[in-house]
């Protein structure tokens, strides 16, 4: 990780494209609470907002910004296609509906939401849409959502552009070391949705019920850090080489979710984050078909 002038340690993209290493996310933020969740968070100091088409909020993320008063170039901007708009042309028009109700221009990051397995034609066909934005401009960076090790390799049997990121579901529960090693062999950063259960709640595979704030190992280390342990796991993500999106609309968790660059985790804390993994995920299983995904429309602009 490299420091940007406020401070919030990036990652590099390539091209000269930076990412602050930690982003905020609003999947599952009403509309309603969108705009106050963003404010709050671009306050603390986030300076990366992950949104998308799917999440029906990509207008009240652009008013926050808008209402911040930060200048464009200081916000890093990332949104995602839903396959129901995947194929070249319809990605393309994906492009005009985002940016139409974010009220920009430009994008920083648009990636695939889903690979969409039945029907990866059309994915490919969307992720070269996303080479035809990045080469006229339109947007700095692109990648994809949810893609495991073999699904890469198909994508990159055609691209002409390795994507620059990888969101995939990663927590202490289920920390995808092979889709983590496959990313960084081939030079992708992976980006993990779910890092402390603020998106999908998150059980460690035991206790019904038990959830990762009230693990014992994770309380332990916590404790000695002074720290709570969402900031844990943040933290372990960060030490590891991953950018990390959590999520919040309570403004003293937003605050506390950014406040993870004052303490180190050491080798032993991390190998105790990393034996919780249950190898078990909460959302859908990427390499399945969900003939579901199709069904939802994104509104125009």
């Amino acid at each position: 990780m490299a420091q940007s002038n406020n401070q919030v340690p990036v990652f590099e993209l390539g091209g000269g494209v930076q990412i602050p290493a930690i982003g905020f996310g609003v999947f599952q933020t009403p509309a309603e609470e969108t705009v106050a969740a963003v404010e709050k968070a671009l306050e603390v100091g986030y300076r990366h907002i992950d949104t998308a088409a799917a999440y029906g909020n990509e207008r009240e993320v652009g008013e926050a910004i808008r209402n911040s008063g930060l200048a464009r170039d200081d916000v890093f901007i990332g949104t995602k296609v839903w396959p129901t708009d995947y194929g070249f042309e319809s990605t393309l028009h994906a492009f005009d509906k985002a940016t139409g109700k974010l009220g920009v221009d430009t994008l920083d990051l648009l990636i695939l939401h889903q690979p969409a397995v039945d029907a990866f034609d059309r994915t490919l066909e969307a992720y070269r849409a996303l080479e035809k934005l990045r080469a006229d401009g339109k947007v700095r960076a692109i990648g994809v959502s949810n893609f495991t090790p073999p699904l890469l390799d198909r994508l990159l049997e055609s691209a002409e552009v390795t994507p620059a990121v990888n969101q995939i579901e990663l927590h202490p529960y289920f920390s995808q070391v092979p889709s983590r090693d496959a990313n960084a062999r081939r030079g992708i950063l992976t980006q993990a949705w779910s890092p402390i259960g603020g998106i999908t709640k998150y059980y460690d595979g035991g206790a019904p019920g038990r959830v990762a704030f009230e693990d014992p190992e994770l309380l332990d280390i916590a404790s000695a850090h002074g720290k709570t342990p969402a900031q844990v796991m943040l933290r372990w993500h960060l030490q590891q080489g991953r950018q990390v999106i959590p999520k919040s609309t309570n403004p003293a968790r937003i605050a506390e979710n950014f406040d993870v660059f004052d303490f180190e985790l050491t080798v032993k804390e991390l190998k105790r984050i990393d034996d919780l993994d249950t190898g078990k995920r909460s959302g859908p299983d990427p390499d399945s078909p969900q003939p579901d995904f199709f069904k939802m429309e994104i509104p125009e602009a």
